[in-house]
């Protein structure tokens, strides 16, 4: 509390009421913001900052991105093994992920799968020409099989086999075209888009900036232990007309709560690492952070403070994004429902959305502009 000693005597009362709240508990360090502004929001994260893992939070229900990371995990462990047939009525799809491994892709029917060819000569093609095992990222096998190692956006597209034989020997060659359509995938990323309203000083003060400053790095060492980063995508002072009053200027703070894909954080037992697992966790601390600054101004009997969070204005919503060049469409990938595939020509998609949009001037793989 010495870094307030500034700061007007009420401040210091509630300074002091929120040590004495908070004895006992983890102390999380108090950064000096601007008088005024700061003491319930440094009392509120020391209050809602205890250990993540201490607590048995539930699974989030989110139905879409459990079933994501499952299809995905699943769609993985079968990709080395999974052999995949053609036809000759239409391109068969394929779903590669990014620097993964595809399936055994074969240069047969299933009519043809359990025959005995005679004499059978391969020759693939794809988007680039003729295809070798003389390149490193494609394997060609004696059998007419394609694998693809560490899979590119770039490969992506039609891929055609060419296959000769006979059933009988001394019988005319036999030809055939199995014709495959190989899409890059990758599995959707997550994250959690905040806003909240807080009461503030005249829009032209320095102390909105200072105070949007100070709670992204509370609301950062909130969710840090558990590999997730909160960021700030606006912040907006406006002049606002009360109900049966007068005008009151308020901060509209927009951020994004995102979780690192990494195995190397504090927290896990193994089947909490998941990406959505923690957003839920990080989600459970930030509510609770503001829960508890409401809590501590009820409790208190000074004048609030010139900044101060609105209760009730909290909103977190649960957004689903694909990288440029990806998105989402179970209409025309039903075999993919989930994953973001990369974007066919015809269409694009420029920034973090979720689906590609329609551009008929197009004509690649993974479009980001149009």
């Amino acid at each position: 509390c010495t870094e307030f000693t500034s700061a007007t005597s009420s401040l210091l009362f509630i300074c002091l009421f929120v040590y004495v709240f908070l004895k006992g508990q983890r102390w999380s360090g108090i950064n000096r913001v601007p008088p005024g502004s700061g003491t319930f929001l440094a009392g509120a994260a020391a209050a809602a900052d205890v250990s993540p893992g201490s607590e048995d939070v539930k699974a989030p229900r989110f139905r879409s991105p459990e079933l994501r990371v499952q299809y995905s995990r699943s769609a993985e462990s079968r990709s080395n093994s999974l052999k995949i047939v053609g036809s000759i009525l239409f391109p068969v799809k394929v779903y590669v992920k990014l620097d993964h491994s595809s399936p055994h892709i074969l240069c047969v029917t299933n009519h043809l799968r359990n025959s005995e060819l005679i004499d059978p000569v391969f020759r693939w093609s794809g988007p680039g020409g003729y295809l070798s095992s003389e390149n490193s990222s494609v394997q060609v096998s004696p059998t007419g099989t394609l694998i693809f190692g560490h899979f590119r956006s770039d490969l992506s597209g039609l891929y055609t086999c060419s296959l000769v034989y006979k059933l009988i020997a001394g019988q005319p060659d036999k030809r055939l075209k199995i014709k495959y359509l190989i899409y890059a995938y990758s599995d959707p990323q997550y994250y959690y888009e905040l806003t909240v309203q807080y009461h503030a000083a005249p829009c032209s003060s320095f102390h909105n900036t200072s105070f949007g400053k100070a709670l992204l790095q509370i609301l950062s060492k909130l969710v840090a232990d558990l590999s997730c980063e909160v960021s700030l995508i606006k912040a907006e002072c406006h002049h606002v007309k009360m109900q049966r009053g007068g005008l009151q200027s308020e901060i509209f703070f927009t951020f994004s709560v995102t979780c690192l894909d990494t195995e190397n954080n504090k927290l896990c037992p193994q089947s909490g690492c998941d990406v959505p697992h923690r957003l839920y966790k990080a989600r459970d601390l930030i509510e609770r952070f503001f829960k508890k600054e409401v809590e501590i101004r009820k409790k208190s009997s000074e004048p609030l403070p010139e900044i101060y969070y609105i209760e009730g204005t909290l909103q977190m919503v649960w957004v689903d994004r694909c990288y440029p060049g990806y998105g989402v469409n179970a209409v025309r990938h039903p075999d993919c429902p989930e994953c973001c595939v990369i974007c066919s020509p015809g269409s694009y998609n420029p920034s973090d959305g979720v689906h590609c949009l329609q551009c008929d001037t197009s004509l690649i793989y993974g479009a980001m502009t149009c």
